[in-house]
C-alpha cells in the first residue's frame, strides 16, 4: 500500500539577513493511510516547519515529499494550492471561520474553490455538519457558537472534500479540557473510520490521543514510537432529534 507520506532526507533552510536557520536537519518519516499520528516538540523544534511543509504551504530546501506517491517538493505556488484544495483539509488552532458568514456557508468554502455547483455545496455541506453533530447549527454564525463548536465547524470544513489528509495546528490550543476532549473525540471518529490525521501539538495529553508519537528536536526527529495506552475520547455531541451520533458519509 502507497504511503500518503513520505519524506526523504527533508532540509530546510531559512535566510535571515546574515542568519541561516536550520529549521529542518534532515527529516525522512513515512505515514500510511488511516494513521493518527501527532507531532510534538518544543518552540524552535522544526514541527511547525515540518506541517507547513506538509500542507504544501511551504517547500523543502532539499529532500524530497511524496504525497500519496506524487513528489510535491518543486511544485509551484498554483500547483501547490490545488493540491491543498483537493488533497488536504487543515483545522488551525484559531479555527478561522468568516465571521459574518453561517455554519454551512464556512463549510461551503473548500466547495466554492472546487467549483461545486450550489446544490452539491449544500447537500454535502449539510452532510459534514451532520457528521460533527451540528446539522442544527447550520444557519448560526461563529459568534452564536462555543469553542468547541468553532472547531468542530472547521473539522466539517476540513473534510467536506474527503482529504488524502487531514492536518491539524494546535486543534485544541484555544479550548478547555472538557471541550478538547470533545474535539478529540471528533479526530478520533475520523480515524477509525479511516481518515489518516496529522496533528501537530505540545500537549502531551492530547498526543496520547493519537496513534503514534514524533518527537522533534533541533529540526531532527528523535523518537518515533506507537502510542502504548491510548486514550478514549468519550464524546456527547450536540445532535439533531433524529441522530445522536456521527454519520459515516467520509469514507
Amino acid at each position: 500500500m502507497e504511503p500518503v507520506i513520505r519524506v526523504d532526507n527533508l532540509h530546510k533552510v531559512y535566510d535571515t539577513g546574515e542568519i541561516r536557520v536550520h529549521a529542518l536537519r534532515g527529516v525522512s518519516l513515512t505515514i500510511d493511510p488511516g494513521e493518527f499520528v501527532a507531532i510534538m516538540g518544543t518552540s524552535g523544534s522544526g514541527k511547525s516547519t515540518m506541517m507547513n511543509i506538509l500542507g504544501c504551504l511551504d517547500r523543502p530546501t532539499k529532500g524530497h515529499y511524496f504525497l500519496d506517491g506524487v513528489d510535491v517538493s518543486g511544485f509551484t505556488k498554483d500547483q501547490r494550492a490545488n493540491i491543498r484544495n483537493n488533497k488536504l483539509g487543515f483545522v488551525f488552532q484559531g479555527y478561522n471561520l468568516l465571521r459574518r458568514t453561517s455554519a454551512l456557508e464556512n463549510v461551503e468554502l473548500p466547495l466554492i474553490y472546487a467549483d461545486v455547483p450550489a446544490a452539491e455545496r449544500t447537500r454535502r455541506s449539510l452532510e459534514a455538519l451532520k457528521a460533527v453533530g451540528l446539522a442544527h447549527k447550520a444557519d448560526s454564525q461563529p459568534n452564536q457558537l462555543s469553542g468547541g463548536q468553532q472547531q468542530r465547524v472547521a473539522v466539517a470544513r476540513a473534510l467536506v472534500n474527503n482529504p488524502s489528509l487531514l492536518l491539524a495546528d494546535e486543534p485544541t490550543g484555544n479550548l478547555d479540557s472538557r471541550t478538547s476532549i470533545e474535539v478529540m473525540g471528533v479526530f478520533q471518529h475520523f480515524n477509525d473510520a479511516g481518515k489518516t490525521i496529522v496533528l501537530v501539538t505540545h500537549e502531551p495529553d492530547i498526543a496520547q490521543y493519537a496513534k503514534r508519537i514524533v518527537v522533534m528536536k533541533d529540526g531532527q526527529v528523535i523518537l518515533d514510537q506507537p502510542v502504548r495506552k491510548r486514550r478514549s475520547a468519550q464524546v456527547e455531541l450536540a445532535a439533531t432529534p433524529e441522530t445522536n451520533q456521527f454519520e459515516e458519509v467520509f469514507q
